[in-house]
């Protein structure tokens, strides 16, 4: 049991890792399929495989299904990941991160003939208890790329940034962090100095990544 259970309507950081801190994806055809598995596993009905699943995603009725999350923000890096998401109904997180992390890992280990575990235990968790709080890790996980010092086009990595700052088509509730700010662009400014204080206060940002992934 974790020690914080979820709840309806509140927001929760979300993250792991590849096993042995190893790539969680070979090439960036292995990122497109993980960030279509996000949407696709994001539903309260079976979908089976993500092949199948493409067959009923062209009925009419298919944009009418039930979401188990609301992605508030996340980011994708080699061999980790981070997400806020809020839970919309009983049980939704632990469901969704299930079938993500099922799906995924059986996608993987076909392609890459290999066995076992892909990523380290069972996803790991924090309560977001507080706007500041949201604010701030927002700011933490949409620049996540830059924490670890990776160009903004890397091939296998990718972020909500664009979808806050520039309003890009996703599938994050934007309005949770854009609806506090005048403008992109006063949350840009926000958000940068946000990391920076993060980074002078956290001193060494590797051994910060691996105390949060234990």
């Amino acid at each position: 049991m974790r020690k914080v259970p979820f709840k309806v309507g509140e927001y929760y950081h979300i993250y792991n890792r590849g096993v042995d801190k190893r790539n969680i994806f070979s090439n960036p055809k292995d990122l497109s399929r993980f960030l279509q598995s996000m949407d696709e596993f994001n539903t309260t009905e079976p979908i089976g495989s993500i092949y199948a699943h493409s067959f009923s995603l062209r009925h009419p009725m298919s944009k009418k299904r039930k979401k188990l999350v609301n992605f508030i923000c996340y980011c994708i890096n080699p061999n980790h990941y981070h997400f806020i998401l809020e839970q919309i109904i009983d049980g939704g997180i632990e469901r969704f991160m299930q079938k993500l992390g099922d799906g995924y890992t059986k996608y993987f280990n076909y392609k890459e003939k290999r066995s076992g575990s892909l990523f380290q235990g069972r996803f790991k968790s924090t309560h977001i208890n507080s706007n500041e709080y949201l604010l701030h890790l927002s700011s933490y996980v949409n620049l996540n790329n830059r924490v670890h010092k990776l160009k903004l086009r890397h091939p296998m990595s990718k972020s909500s940034w664009e979808e806050h700052l520039n309003g890009k088509k996703g599938f994050c509730k934007k309005k949770v962090i854009a609806g506090q700010f005048k403008n992109c662009e006063e949350y840009k400014k926000f958000a940068e100095n946000s990391l920076a204080g993060i980074l002078e206060r956290k001193g060494n940002l590797k051994e910060m990544e691996d105390l949060l992934m234990e």
